[in-house]
């Protein structure tokens, strides 16, 4: 069946985001090592440790995986937009969020340093804002669609945040017709309700669209659910089970390419 329509997820599809997060821990955790000769990398460890710990002790957690924010992306979302009262939570506890998991990490190193994780809090955020990494084929691949196909962009996140991920890659938005954020629909992805929402936007039919994402467990479970095809773009060579399977299988963006001819 001919496809007239390609949806691309974001992080870590297009954007290079797990790149930026890693140089922004790295940067941060050196500068705490100049400071306390702390190992940066067990620093970096404990810190990411305890995030996901106390990210998910709020109240405000099962909401945060519905949408699809995780807890390294609460460590610089300010959280100001998105119309849900949880949204108004995390922007109250996001900023204490950032201190306590930075104060923590480094307290589980035997560092008592209230301040230090105060700065290293709002580091973290600088650091994250100065890496916008794209993949390298990124932009040949959307060139080689945009015209032929319509373009959609289907991302999870906190609409503030994803917006702002956008904006530091500006070339990027121009090549979608449409950009659907979960935090603006009130559904994350793999919830089938925020993939037929894109499939109307687009006036398409579950056949005539293809998903590519590097997640299983989002992109492709979703995008299987209501019957489109999917691509899972592997490029760390994970290995599957047979739990979720994708469509097709691809290692580099530009073998997306073949599959829609």
């Amino acid at each position: 069946m001919a496809k007239q329509a390609v949806l691309f997820d974001l992080d870590d599809t297009l954007l290079w985001d797990d790149r930026s997060v890693q140089e922004a821990f790295d940067a941060t955790c050196e500068a705490a090592a100049a400071q306390t000769g702390v190992n940066a990398k067990a620093l970096e460890e404990a810190v990411r440790r305890e995030a996901r710990a106390l990210y998910e002790s709020y109240e405000t957690y099962p909401f945060t995986k519905m949408i699809g924010i995780n807890p390294f992306e609460g460590l610089w979302a300010n959280f100001l937009e998105g119309e849900q009262a949880e949204f108004r939570q995390l922007q109250q506890l996001a900023p204490e969020y950032r201190k306590e998991a930075w104060t923590r990490g480094l307290n589980a190193l035997g560092i008592d340093d209230e301040a230090l994780g105060a700065q290293l809090a709002e580091r973290f955020p600088a650091e994250r804002r100065k890496r916008p990494y794209v993949y390298e084929e990124t932009f040949a691949v959307l060139d080689k669609l945009k015209g032929s196909y319509k373009l959609l962009l289907l991302t999870n996140g906190s609409p503030d945040l994803q917006r702002e991920k956008l904006a530091g890659v500006p070339n990027i938005a121009p090549y979608f017709d449409h950009i659907i954020i979960s935090g603006e629909f009130g559904k994350g992805k793999p919830s089938p309700d925020i993939f037929r929402h894109a499939l109307e936007r687009l006036g398409i039919e579950p056949e005539h669209g293809i998903m590519v994402g590097d997640k299983l467990t989002t992109d492709i479970l979703g995008a299987n659910t209501i019957g489109m095809s999917s691509v899972w773009i592997n490029r760390h060579g994970m290995t599957r089970t047979d739990e979720i399977i994708p469509t097709h299988e691809i290692k580099h963006l530009e073998e997306l390419l073949p599959l829609l001819l």
